[in-house]
């Protein structure tokens, strides 16, 4: 099962979501990564085997964080005028859905959602 990394610009009900499902995740705000660098809470990722979550869609970029580097980045792009509220209802949604919607990659467990 993969483990996540909650970035700090993502609700912390996405993580108590997260976890309420029985993923193990953490979040950077309780590890002293407040306001870290992409790199800082990339690394810490890395230490922990861990798929970052995050709304930065710096993390996109393939040069810096080539696929098969890490063990997972997911970013989540949600309309500028979303509430957190909805945000973390359309969480929910998507970790009660039958998983047979996704498409799960595993290569040397690193894991991918298409």
């Amino acid at each position: 099962m993969p483990r996540f990394v909650i970035d700090e610009n993502m609700p912390r009900s996405t993580g108590k979501i997260l976890a309420e499902t029985g993923y193990p995740v953490m979040d950077v705000r309780d590890y002293a990564l407040r306001e870290a660098t992409d790199d800082e809470i990339y690394r810490f990722a890395q230490e922990q085997k861990a798929v970052i979550l995050t709304a930065d869609i710096g993390f996109g970029n393939i040069l810096r964080f080539p696929m098969g580097s890490h063990w997972g980045i997911l970013i989540a792009h949600f309309p500028g005028e979303i509430s957190n509220r909805d945000r973390s209802s359309a969480t929910e949604r998507s970790s009660q859905q039958d998983r047979t919607d996704y498409t799960y990659m595993r290569k040397r467990n690193r894991y991918a959602v298409c």
